[in-house]
């Protein structure tokens, strides 16, 4: 259940912002190869008065290098 903020809590929040793109690459390279698959597959064909379920199965593999 959400509830909502009040102006107090609003603004006691802070943010800072991150160092410059420069300062983040240390010289190495790193990357990440996201690869994600949903399949489902639900067959109702030629019946009367019937219901056809399906579960959706989803696969995500990530490597880094």
């Amino acid at each position: 259940m959400r509830r909502e903020l009040s102006i107090a809590e609003l603004e006691s929040e802070h943010t800072e912002l991150l160092p410059p793109r420069e300062t983040l690459f240390f010289g190495n390279t790193n990357w990440a190869s996201v690869m994600a698959s949903n399949s489902s597959l639900a067959l109702n064909a030629a019946s009367l008065y019937s219901a056809a379920n399906s579960a959706a199965v989803q696969t995500i593999t990530v490597s880094q290098g």
